[in-house]
């Protein structure tokens, strides 16, 4: 069981380590969003370290360190590319004034983030303990983390695009896949999760592998991701933004209401 449980040691050091330096590099230049950052890579560098160390099947572990590797580079960068290039989100900048700027506060918060690495590290856990008769069930978990994957990456692209746009300052994207949800990036991040589900189908360990989709719906629909989300975008947007949650679904996708 000890032996089992080294790759979350491993991998909450260098989450913790990673945090540590991400919050010194937002105390020299006050912007929090780094925290986004590193974990998302921290879960990637996660699927990574659990599959060189699970006793699964090759097959199983072979997909967990691709798949979980791929879609936390592809989110780390993603994230990275709009710290790196604008100021402070919202949702931090209200934190930094709320908390008067406190360093420990800070510092608190991202070593918060390091174990909720740890936590989100459990799915991968029990996939990487996977051992598959037939081929089927991770074909399964590569055809939904795709999808999942290519619907998070076109949400975003659609995004960007719009916020790159100076006319649409101040106005709620509802372009493409924004018109059918107010977060499909948030949609289909959650979906992704249960691919891990999937993967890890005869795994002594497969109830772990359901925290991935329950933990990220609470976390995105109740905690940090939608509320937060909304409340900066009812700021900055008014009533252009009260107007679109009016007509449009929050999470799931669905056709817009006549307001």
């Amino acid at each position: 069981m000890t032996s089992a449980l080294t790759p979350l040691w491993i991998v909450w050091a260098i989450s913790a380590v990673a945090m540590t330096l991400g919050w010194a590099w937002q105390r020299r230049r006050a912007n929090a969003g780094i925290v986004d950052v590193l974990w998302a890579a921290g879960l990637a560098c996660s699927a990574v370290v659990t599959a060189l160390f699970g006793d699964g099947s090759v097959l199983a572990r072979s997909l967990l360190g691709v798949l979980g590797g791929a879609w936390g580079t592809r989110l780390a960068w993603h994230l990275w590319r709009r710290v790196s290039r604008e100021t402070e989100d919202g949702r931090y900048r209200a934190l930094r004034e709320h908390w008067q700027g406190s360093q420990l506060k800070f510092f608190l918060f991202f070593q918060a983030q390091a174990a909720l690495v740890l936590l989100f590290s459990l799915p991968f856990l029990a996939a990487s303990r996977a051992s598959h008769a037939s081929p089927m069930w991770p074909l399964l978990a590569g055809i939904v983390w795709l999808g999942c994957v290519a619907g998070e990456s076109v949400a975003d692209g659609q995004l960007a695009r719009f916020r790159a746009d100076p006319a649409n300052r101040g106005r709620a994207c509802r372009a493409g896949l924004w018109r059918y949800s107010r977060h499909p990036n948030y949609f289909f991040e959650w979906l992704h999760w249960f691919s891990y589900v999937l993967l890890a189908v005869g795994s002594p360990w497969w109830g772990l592998a359901w925290l991935g989709p329950v933990l990220m719906y609470v976390f995105l629909r109740y905690l940090s991701g939608v509320p937060f989300t909304e409340k900066q975008a009812l700021r900055t947007r008014g009533e252009d933004y009260a107007e679109y949650q009016r007509t449009t679904p929050m999470l799931f996708p669905w056709f817009p209401r006549t307001p």
